[in-house]
């Protein structure tokens, strides 16, 4: 039985839709990845063409009932869940997960906004060719949210955020209208970057319902190592010489710190550590080199010289893809580790490269004088992007520390502003940061957003309460 919140609307609804496209949202919609919210028991819309999303917006506008668009339910930033204010419709593009044309000359292909991230890397695959974005939870998230809140994740450094892999979109806009922008041009000067608007807004401005996406060739041979430091200073350095050495050819460089092994250990043990001392600091390197290269010896050439200029102390070089995916194994777990052992506040921040190690350095003294945790720093250094983690010492839990996160979080966000940085680096505002981006957010550009909103969502059912909060209109 559909959620009688609104049976009269929902009854309306339900008639202007094939059978099956409305049904009660179940549990798995209403939660989000670190349990801090709790949506609220809304209808659920499952359209299967860009027509029947017209349908559902067009009717929730003429009732003014709000619309939470769902991807895979993997942010981590609450922009998928409502808890405050009337139920939302929830509108979820699951089904539409097509792909509608590949061109591999031209290295572009057009898919459905609930295609999931894993099946477009293998349509992809397919035609010899790479979609460049990896993030950990790509087997569940879906373009569409992926394009909503512009992700990153580990091939930022080379090839961009989804914003730079993305050249048009189709979205639903609040009056149910269509922006048909799905030309695969590289150059269109026509008007307004509408494309670029919509990549980011988190479903606030409009639905996303099918892209034109951005491939690029398969490296010809990739090496994979992990790479003992001294100190963020010393990686930042090692990135230089690396992209002076090979440029353009560093496809990750992502950093480590001890905790993220000491967590391991302590709740995944089975992952283990290819060094007999656990460092305290240490590089992710991955190179996607061109045919004509050799790869062990490209890597060993960067370490050798990384080593004569003392950057370098220790280091494991992947010999085989078994090797490789282990080593990945390390960094993608570590969230998970983080999960399980529980965080006081979590960060994802970036900072101009200069100011990382100095960034790191400040927050932890700072931390130090609140009282005792254990900080799990790591991250895509290449491009500035920390994930600066606070954890409660051992023996006790983050209940212990209520009453410090927000302190905490201020301490850490004032730090990365004062440093010219940003307090969301690739998770976007959701409804977590609605007070961060107030309060660190530029007068001038929030002006600007609120504008935009007003034009675009008038009426203000544009997944409510996200990004700009529920006086964003």
């Amino acid at each position: 039985m559909l959620n009688p919140a609104d049976a009269a609307f929902v009854a309306r609804l339900a008639a202007l839709l094939p059978e099956g496209r409305l049904r009660d949202a179940e549990a798995r919609y209403l939660e989000e990845p670190r349990g801090r919210w709790r949506g609220q028991g809304g209808v659920l819309a499952l359209p299967r063409s860009t027509a029947e999303v017209q349908v559902v917006v067009r009717a929730c506008a003429e009732a003014r009932v709000g619309i939470v668009p769902w991807g895979g339910g993997t942010g981590l930033v609450g922009g998928q869940i409502q808890e405050e204010g009337p139920a939302p419709v929830i509108l979820s593009l699951e089904r539409m997960a097509a792909l509608r044309g590949i061109w591999a000359d031209e290295n572009v292909m057009e898919v459905e906004a609930g295609m999931t991230l894993a099946a477009v890397q293998e349509a992809a695959e397919g035609a010899g060719r790479m979609f460049p974005l990896s993030l950990a939870s790509e087997g569940t998230a879906r373009i569409g949210g992926v394009l909503a809140t512009n992700a990153g994740g580990i091939g930022v450094l080379r090839h961009g955020n989804a914003r730079d892999l993305c050249l048009g979109v189709e979205a639903v806009l609040a009056d149910g209208s269509v922006l048909g922008g799905l030309k695969r041009l590289r150059k269109d000067n026509m008007g307004y970057d509408l494309r670029n608007l919509l990549i980011g807004a988190e479903g606030s401005l409009g639905i996303i319902t099918a892209a034109v996406l951005r491939m690029v060739p398969r490296p010809a041979v990739q090496v994979t190592a992990l790479l003992v430091v001294d100190d963020p200073a010393a990686a930042l350095r090692l990135l230089t010489l690396c992209q002076t050495r090979l440029p353009g050819m560093v496809s990750a460089f992502e950093l480590i710190k001890r905790t993220g092994f000491e967590f391991l250990a302590e709740t995944l043990p089975e992952i283990g550590c290819p060094f007999p001392v656990v460092p305290d600091w240490c590089v992710l390197l991955e190179l996607g080199l061109p045919s004509g290269f050799e790869a062990e010896e490209a890597m060993a050439g960067i370490y050798a010289e990384a080593d004569e200029a003392g950057l370098v102390r220790d280091g494991v070089i992947a010999a085989s893809e078994s090797q490789r995916q282990g080593i990945w194994r390390i960094r993608e777990t570590i969230p998970e580790a983080n999960r399980l052992i529980g965080a006081v506040s979590s960060h994802d921040i970036s900072l101009p490269l200069s100011e990382v190690a100095g960034f790191i350095a400040q927050a932890d003294a700072a931390l130090a004088a609140m009282g005792t945790f254990r900080i799990n720093c790591f991250g895509h250094l290449g491009d500035g992007n920390l994930h600066y983690n606070v954890f409660p010492a051992p023996g006790r839990s983050r209940r212990d520390h209520e009453g410090q996160r927000d302190a905490i979080k201020t301490c850490i966000h004032d730090l990365v502003d004062g440093m010219g940085g940003s307090v969301s680096a690739e998770h976007g505002i959701g409804r977590l940061k609605v007070g961060d981006l107030e309060r660190y957010g530029d007068p001038g550009k929030l002006a600007a957003m609120r504008a935009v909103k007003r034009a675009l969502d008038p009426l203000g059912i544009l997944n409510p309460g996200a990004v700009l909060g529920q006086g964003g209109i």
